[in-house]
């Protein structure tokens, strides 16, 4: 039998927005990996398996877990919301990879934020669009300014992950105030919070007013681009059908 660690994209948390072949995935492997809060979305659904689980700025070691996992002969998960591929772990999951290259890494797509949130608000990514990450962990505040600025000037629609934590409270109002230098305040823009779990919200703002609105890691924001309109009450940015 071949050693393969599939990664696995589980969408924004609810079991009906999970890929059909994620779940058959997940129901025949013995063994599924990832962060603590993922984990404790999916226990419930998949009872019996072995389940193992790293905190935040562990992901390093979370890879190597799976793939030493997968040694013993075990069929191994490493899961991640939305889509590995998306600020996910199929990029380190394929570089750490390289040192067992006898367990082949199958990357299993799932449904990000920016699709599932955007489905909340309505319809505003429908033509060109960038997501950018506000997490200054991993990328420079200076690159991420620059990208938020260079978007803006390029009149992509936005989608922003990360916007806001404990220790970057007041990030989302930093991007806000990148982007007000180039877009007009009432650019029409929306939040959705816990996209697909419980407490699932939403909330359309211009942008001058989404400088101050209060978001956390759980919440996707969404800003328009010079088409973007709102239509009963619902986000929409037209691609230009009807012109």
């Amino acid at each position: 039998m071949e050693n393969k660690v599939y990664v696995i994209g589980m969408g924004p948390g609810d079991a009906g927005l999970m890929c059909k072949s994620a779940d058959e995935i997940l129901r025949q492997c013995d063994t599924i990996i990832g962060y603590t809060v993922y984990i404790d979305l999916l226990k419930d659904h998949y009872p019996g398996k072995e389940f193992l689980t790293t905190h935040m700025t562990q992901e390093a070691k979370r890879c190597e877990m799976a793939f030493e996992e997968a040694k013993k002969g075990k069929m191994v998960a490493m899961v991640c919301s939305g889509d590995a591929g998306v600020y996910g772990m199929s990029g380190l999951m394929l570089e750490i990879g390289a040192e067992y290259p006898d367990i082949k890494v199958e990357v299993v797509p799932g449904i990000t934020a920016a699709l599932s949130g955007g489905a909340v608000l309505g319809a505003p990514l429908t033509h060109d669009f960038a997501v950018i990450s506000l997490s200054d962990r991993l990328t420079p505040w200076e690159k991420i300014e620059q990208r938020l600025e260079c978007a803006a000037k390029g009149d992509f629609a936005i989608c922003i992950y990360n916007p806001s934590s404990k220790g970057r409270p007041d990030y989302l109002k930093r991007a806000c105030d990148i982007l007000l230098k180039v877009l007009p305040a009432e650019r029409i823009c929306g939040t959705v919070e816990n996209i697909g779990r419980e407490g699932e919200s939403s909330k359309l703002y211009t942008l001058g007013e989404l400088r101050d609105a209060q978001v956390n890691m759980f919440t996707t924001v969404f800003i328009g681009n010079s088409m973007t309109k709102e239509i009963g009450g619902r986000m929409v940015t037209p691609r230009g059908y009807r012109i």
